[in-house]
């Protein structure tokens, strides 16, 4: 009987518990329902923009509270409005607050701010080795003047420059021997006095490499962009870093200068290296509508031996042009920019519909090169043979031409640039008799400009000019003459089609060649921009009134990660051709 009378109490007493647990849980999240998001609602006489935006800061999100936990709230968001009006130089300002109850409970906070805090005087000063410096820059914004309005924003802004400053430049003993900020808020001005004593800057020791990289240590060494005991500049470690990522033998990269482990000044530098593996494939499709679809490969030896030598062979093949080159190249001083490369090729061209072939064999060694001023030049010997038809003219043509490039970029962003120029200048020459079987000058110009207004708004313009100066115009092969038509040069027209005839009509190529563009494009998406353009020029054999022809069009624009890919459509102006598809990728400069 007791075991029945104390089970029949359990299973009277579960339910009810039950009952009681779930009507607490629905009671809790109906009272959650019933909370809406707290509005601030911050008013400021007169109007204050800034200091408005700075309460709201300091308050911060009020979250989901009703009135009387915007009432229990406000004394401290009060507190914290004062701060934010000090932190502006309001010093004197009257506070107070209301709680509007509804759907929506919100925080008024009232502010009348008064006057603000002026400075009065204000030192701040850099003593020791580097006020000696011009790099080392002592804030000196009109903010900081005497007369200003006190911001605490700015006084801190100050502190942190020079701190940064002497991290920058090894002042790692550096301190402010004095630091002070003086308000009188009854009088209304405060005083500043912040002074930094350098100590000695801190110089760079000798650079040492671990890992496992297989090279000697001078060609190592050579990649360093700085001489051991060079003062320290946390931008040269960052140069250095770059140096031996961008050389293209390592996959890792690590660079250690610790100012702890500086002794009497000296900081050893360390550079943990990774080495990446030594052969690299590529295979890629591409199409365009000068050549049609096209295949390209590739094959690279990154280092060969201990003093960085590396080699390679690449290869396009069109239905127009196939060709492959090989190449070797021998670092220098500095080897990321200078090297010496010792290339050969060959090249079968054969454009449909003309009668019209070349085969070219090249060789000679390429001396490339940076200079100071940021230009790149590179100075070459090429021997090339060339095997060529063009209508009634053919033969074989063998030239040695010693030559000389130079090329600039100056750009915002090497895959899709806003601003930004180009400019570039080869010539080439080779006498008769000295390996040579033609007197010859060859020169090319490519003048490359973008600006971009008001971000939406691009301007391309794009100038090319050509020209032979020979003898013997006759035995100058095609691969060195001149035509124009097509997606980089006058679209509108197809692919090398502008060019002077023979009697059959046969098109032979000019000795000079002119090409300009000017093109501008609208975004209308983040990675989407509408074209419109203009082209004209033209293959010729004289200079007096050279006929010009142009192309207008349209296009659309798509950037990819490789670069903008170009739809457009052009239609000749003096042509009876009509409407042509040109389709093109890569970079604009």
């Amino acid at each position: 009987m007791g075991f029945q009378c104390s089970l029949s109490i359990v299973v009277a007493s579960t339910p009810m518990k039950l009952f009681r647990l779930f009507s607490s849980v629905f009671l809790m999240t109906m009272s959650a329902a019933s909370l809406a998001q707290a509005r601030l609602d911050v008013r400021i006489k007169p109007a204050n923009p800034q200091l408005k935006a700075n309460v709201e800061g300091y308050v911060g999100d009020l979250g989901e509270r009703d009135a009387q936990a915007l009432r229990n709230f406000s004394l401290g968001a009060e507190q914290q409005a004062e701060k934010a009006a000090q932190a502006l130089g309001y010093y004197q300002a009257q506070i107070d607050s209301e709680i509007k109850d509804g759907e929506q409970p919100s925080l008024v906070i009232n502010i009348q701010p008064g006057e603000p805090i002026h400075l009065r005087n204000v030192v701040i000063r850099v003593e020791g080795p580097a006020a000696a410096m011009k790099a080392f820059r002592v804030p000196s914004s009109d903010a900081l003047k005497s007369g200003a309005v006190l911001n605490h924003g700015n006084y801190e802004d100050a502190k942190r420059l020079i701190q940064n400053q002497a991290s920058r430049y090894g002042f790692f003993s550096g301190h402010f021997t004095s630091q002070r900020l003086a308000i009188d808020p009854r009088a209304g001005v405060a005083d500043i006095e912040l002074v930094y004593e350098s100590g000695p800057r801190y110089t760079l020791g000798k650079v040492m490499f671990s890992g496992d990289a297989p090279f000697d240590d001078d060609l190592l060494k050579r990649m360093v962009p700085f001489k051991e005991n060079t003062p320290y500049d946390s931008q040269l470690i960052a140069e250095l870093t770059q140096a031996m990522q961008g050389s293209g033998y390592f996959e890792g990269v690590r660079v250690d200068a610790a100012p702890t482990a500086a002794e009497n000044q000296v900081i050893p530098v360390t550079v943990q290296l990774e080495t990446r593996k030594p052969r690299t494939m590529g295979l890629g499709l591409g199409y365009s509508t000068d050549v049609g679809p096209r295949g390209k490969a590739n094959w690279t030896r990154h280092w060969a031996n201990p003093q960085g030598h590396s080699y390679g062979f690449e290869s396009e093949i069109s239905a127009p042009r196939q060709n492959i080159g090989l190449w070797y190249d021998v670092p220098l001083d500095p080897p990321l920019t200078d090297k010496m490369r010792y290339a050969g090729g060959y090249q079968y061209e054969e454009i449909a519909g003309t009668d019209s072939l070349s085969k070219l064999l090249t060789a000679g060694p390429e001396w490339h090169s940076k200079l100071p001023s940021g230009w790149e030049r590179v100075i070459s010997l090429k021997w090339q043979r060339e095997e060529y038809r063009l209508g009634d003219d053919a033969g074989l043509s063998t030239l040695l031409m010693p030559g000389i490039s130079y090329s600039y970029l100056r750009s915002d962003n090497r895959i899709d640039p806003h601003q930004g120029y180009r400019l570039q200048f080869d010539t080439q020459v080779a006498k008769e008799g000295l390996l040579s079987d033609a007197n010859l000058v060859h020169a090319n110009v490519l003048l490359k400009g973008l600006t971009t207004v008001a971000q939406n708004h691009r301007f391309l313009g794009r100038v090319q000019f050509g020209g032979n100066l020979t003898d013997g115009y006759t035995s100058i092969p095609p691969s060195l003459r001149f035509f124009a038509g097509g997606d980089q040069s006058v679209r509108g027209y197809d692919y090398q089609k502008l060019s002077p005839t023979n009697s059959d009509g046969d098109r032979i190529g000019g000795r000079y060649m002119f090409a300009g563009s000017v093109e501008y494009q609208y975004s209308i998406a983040d990675k989407w921009r509408l074209a419109t353009f203009v082209d004209q020029g033209n293959s010729f054999n004289s200079l007096d009134k050279p006929d010009l022809k142009t192309g207008v069009g349209f296009g659309v624009r798509w950037v990819s990660p490789v670069g903008p890919l170009r739809l457009d459509l052009a239609h000749a102006l003096d042509d009876e051709g009509g409407i042509r598809l040109h389709f093109s990728m890569g970079p604009e400069l």
